[in-house]
């Protein structure tokens, strides 16, 4: 798995949207017994959060340690460092294994084989995802063009997964019906434009340019969108519900 997140994981934490409740409660009502769940690449730790809401015992995994170091301490919940395709885990022990906003970052054969090894027979997989994000028909027209053209070429190709909302992703796993969510963030301009300061895409061309993209797009951005101003910021979900057997 590609680390793309440790050298800004404070950054990660405190701009990045947060999951509906819905999405742990649905994730929960998989599974008759709600024993233990295994969130991998937690990040920082949002989704098994919710987890913890439901289950015994989640074990929240992740490659890097800065981002753990950003997760909120929970009694129910064992985090770890170690990468999702290689785990110490004992075989067949989760109900339930998630993956929200990473599966495009890992080694899929790998990755599902470990998932095969460690869930339970009559376990769950669910995998989550969002890409761009909606506003309004305005802001909307500049985050494309910011985003197709002014930092596309600095994306990492494992980005076309989400592009493509999960239709080409590899899932080899009876898929099982899961409801419709998406996330919503009350924020000013702002605040979006922090969340946007977080994208590996900006962060490299950041790197590889020594100047911020955003820079100059905000200046359009506070025309149509004070900076002070808030406004409801919305994400479709992208979500594949597997069976083991």
């Amino acid at each position: 798995m590609k680390d793309l997140f440790s050298a800004h994981a404070a950054a990660y934490a405190s701009y990045r949207p947060t999951y509906p409740v819905a999405l742990g409660k649905a994730i929960a009502k998989l599974q008759r017994y709600r024993g233990v769940a295994w969130d991998c690449a937690t990040g920082n730790g949002q989704l098994a959060m919710q987890l913890a809401e439901h289950f015994a015992l989640v074990c929240a995994s992740d490659a890097s340690a800065a981002q753990l170091r950003q997760a909120p301490a929970n009694n129910s919940i064992h985090y770890s460092v170690q990468p999702a395709e290689h785990t110490d885990y004992p075989d067949h022990f989760f109900d339930v294994v998630t993956v929200a906003q990473a599966i495009h970052w890992l080694d899929l054969e790998a990755f599902y084989k470990e998932v095969r090894r460690v869930a339970k027979p009559e376990g769950h997989i669910v995998v989550i995802g969002y890409g761009l994000c909606s506003i309004n028909d305005a802001v909307d027209a500049w985050l494309h063009d910011f985003y197709y053209n002014s930092i596309h070429t600095y994306w990492e190709p494992e980005r076309k997964m989400l592009e493509d909302e999960f239709q080409t992703l590899y899932f080899p796993f009876r898929e099982v019906s899961f409801p419709s969510l998406q996330m919503e963030m009350e924020w000013t301009a702002t605040q979006f434009v922090q969340y946007l300061s977080t994208w590996t895409a900006v962060q490299k061309c950041m790197t590889e340019t020594q100047a911020n993209p955003l820079d100059d797009a905000a200046e359009k951005l506070w025309k149509i969108w004070p900076a002070a101003e808030k406004r409801i910021v919305c994400w479709p979900l992208f979500i594949k519900a597997g069976a083991m057997s």
